[in-house]
């Protein structure tokens, strides 16, 4: 008998065409309880910001909602880019989440901006020149806060007394790139790498699992593959299901982001700029259960994977719903 597919879900809180950020907000915390109900491992929501598809720009604020509206799932970020902020300030929120939801948080780090050059610097509190590249020191101070761990006599050191404590978060490190997979390695976090992304990441894995050094954090090499995928009763279903997220990636490229357009308009769309290849170079897995749980299990063996992360997304919610309701009875 086939072991269970673990699953989870990355959630981008997309916005479709015809609503409002407040509904796709309201869309997260829907899904957040249902995919606690299927039995889902862990509910990640993202960082973007400047966009009119994503609504998630402050993922601490949507997981303490999540975890209000939830019980056993797991709750974390998917990630937080850290170089918009203060590792102390991240550390602080992410302890109060401990504090308040036990130790079901995760913190999802990444070093990519979330947005384009402009809205990176007005993210900035100091707008004299951009921000310097620091992200190596930025991880080591987060962790230290977390795990007390500063020289002695270190000026910092005091504050690792975080505000939620006992509460903490099991930190995670994202990433597509080969860097981010030797960092992960070196300091044996475990690894989240974005498929959906860079589908040519599996080397990255492997780069992972080959360098990875023990630590208090972890023993073991771990990774989650992040995926795209949209599950539905037919192939053709499923199909017409990803023309919307295939209309807004192709926008995205040309340099306008927009809504989640609807599948009629989508479909017109990508029949008068039809390609050779019409997903950017991203890999999205299409089909009814059997097609996708395959899809997605063949995807985890080339990572070599514990884990895959699966980001949905349709314009109707509904279809979003039931995308992974078919994807969990299917694992």
């Amino acid at each position: 008998m086939t072991a269970p597919l673990r699953l989870s879900v990355l959630d981008q809180s997309p916005i479709p065409e015809g609503s409002t950020g407040a509904d796709a907000l309201r869309n997260t915390l829907d899904l957040a309880r249902l995919a606690d109900e299927l039995g889902y491992v862990r509910y990640w929501v993202a960082e973007h910001h400047g966009t009119p598809m994503l609504a998630g720009a402050a993922p601490e604020v949507l997981i303490a909602a999540i975890g209000s509206v939830t019980e056993r799932i797991r709750i974390g970020s998917g990630g937080v880019m850290l170089p918009h902020y203060s590792p102390l300030k991240v550390a602080e929120e992410f302890s109060i989440l401990g504090g308040l939801f036990g130790d079901r948080v995760d913190l999802g780090v990444g070093r990519a901006p979330g947005s384009d050059r402009e809205t990176m610097f007005a993210l900035q509190r100091d707008r004299r020149q951009m921000s310097p590249d620091d992200f190596p020191e930025q991880l080591a101070e987060l962790l230290a806060y977390f795990e007390d761990d500063f020289p002695r006599g270190h000026a910092l050191a005091r504050l690792a007394a975080l505000p939620g404590a006992p509460g903490t978060a099991d930190v995670w490190l994202l990433g597509s790139s080969p860097q981010s997979a030797i960092w992960a390695a070196e300091l044996g976090l475990p690894y989240s790498v974005a498929d959906f992304i860079n589908p040519a990441g599996a080397e990255n894995a492997l780069l992972y699992r080959e360098r990875f050094q023990p630590s208090r954090r972890r023993q073991e090499p771990e990774l989650v593959v992040s995926v795209a995928a949209i599950c539905a009763d037919t192939v053709e279903e499923a199909e017409r299901l990803a023309s919307s997220s295939r209309m807004a990636i192709a926008m995205l490229r040309s340099g306008r982001s927009i809504a989640v357009p609807p599948v009629d308009r989508a479909l017109s769309f990508l029949a008068q700029t039809a390609g050779p290849d019409q997903t950017g170079g991203r890999r999205i897995v299409l089909g009814p259960p059997d097609v996708v749980r395959a899809g997605l299990e063949q995807v985890a063996a080339e990572y070599g994977a514990d884990e895959v992360m699966v980001v949905t997304i349709t314009h109707d919610h509904a279809a979003r719903r039931r995308s992974y309701e078919l994807l969990s009875a299917a694992a």
